[in-house]
């Protein structure tokens, strides 16, 4: 099997058919897609973000200063 990197090789659509790695993810997010309502999907992904902001905001605010600099 090669080794390729799926993100940019895959861009257009699998390249290794069935020899993929991956096709067990391929299959469960098909799966997915096709039993899952656009509406449903959308609530989710509104929930994660809502779940998201909530976290940053117990967090609190992080300060940069500076002369702290950027770093690599």
């Amino acid at each position: 099997m090669a080794n390729i990197n799926c993100a940019e090789a895959c861009k257009e659509g699998c390249v290794l058919g069935d020899q993929c790695p991956h096709k067990d993810e391929q299959q469960k997010a098909s799966e997915f897609i096709e039993s899952t309502s656009l509406d449903d999907m959308l609530a989710m992904a509104a929930e994660a973000v809502r779940r998201k902001q909530q976290e940053r905001a117990q967090e609190g605010p992080k300060w940069v200063f500076p002369e702290d600099g950027i770093k690599p």
